[in-house]
């Protein structure tokens, strides 16, 4: 049954991932730079990973236990985050300043403030949303149950990677090396990417193996190997982050 929640959520997730293709249209059409905090990149990646993101939770979401009242309660809040941090990344994308680790002035800071109160209703939200995916469903066939629990707790571990990196920058920011903070804030970004999409990856994994004809017991072998391996790729980033190799 489709809910009124989530034709909503697709409807964002769709502007946002086309916002995202917009400032990668300019970006590739002006030659201006990829790199940097002032690069539009960053609006670019945002509108695609936010609204990317919020296509797949309110896709997945529609296979957990939850009561109508508190799928469209976590998915607005949810959605409304993700609005928020692609729209202030951008805004100060187009104002030339950098749009975190950036305190220069009253608006500056009001705006990294939102962006870290963004971030902390994401983590609060998705921690939710893995708990509640812990909760059997026997209408969920046991591949898919696999794969989205495994996909909420990698991206619980992508949410975690992120505030470390803004924990990270805000301390070098407060202890007066703002350079520091834009140089090495984003050292984890390798982890923090490969972790967000695995609840995309493998609940469609999921929804394309019944398409082979085997049984229950054969998908959910495969997913389980998938899950397995899509672990073992983001533990081996995260060590490569560490060292100091990626």
């Amino acid at each position: 049954m489709t809910r009124k929640v989530e034709p909503i959520g697709y409807l964002i997730g769709g502007l946002l991932f086309v916002s995202g293709l917009v400032h990668l249209g300019i970006l590739a059409i002006s030659g201006a730079s990829w790199a940097g905090p002032l690069s539009l990149r960053k609006p670019a990646t945002f509108g695609l990973s936010f609204g990317l993101t919020l296509f797949t939770i309110t896709w997945v979401s529609s296979y957990l236990r939850l009561g109508n009242r508190a799928r469209t309660i976590l998915l607005s809040v949810f959605a409304a985050a993700c609005v928020l941090e692609t729209v202030l990344v951008s805004l100060q994308a187009w104002r030339g300043v950098p749009s975190h680790f950036n305190i220069e002035n009253h608006v500056d800071a009001v705006i990294a403030q939102l962006l870290a109160a963004g971030g902390v209703t994401l983590v609060a939200i998705i921690a939710a949303l893995t708990f509640v995916s812990f909760r059997a469903d026997p209408a969920t066939p046991a591949a898919m149950g696999v794969a989205i629990r495994t996909g909420f707790v990698v991206l619980l571990g992508s949410m975690v990677t992120g505030a470390l990196m803004i924990a990270k920058g805000m301390s070098l920011v407060f202890t007066g090396d703002p350079q520091a903070a834009y140089m090495t804030g984003g050292s984890l970004k390798p982890t923090h990417a490969v972790t967000m999409h695995a609840v995309l990856v493998l609940p469609a994994l999921a929804w394309l193996l019944p398409l082979t004809g085997w049984n229950e017991r054969r998908q959910t072998r495969v997913i389980l190997v998938a899950a397995a391996g899509y672990v073992a790729l983001a533990a081996a980033i995260a060590a490569g982050n560490l060292t100091g190799r990626f």
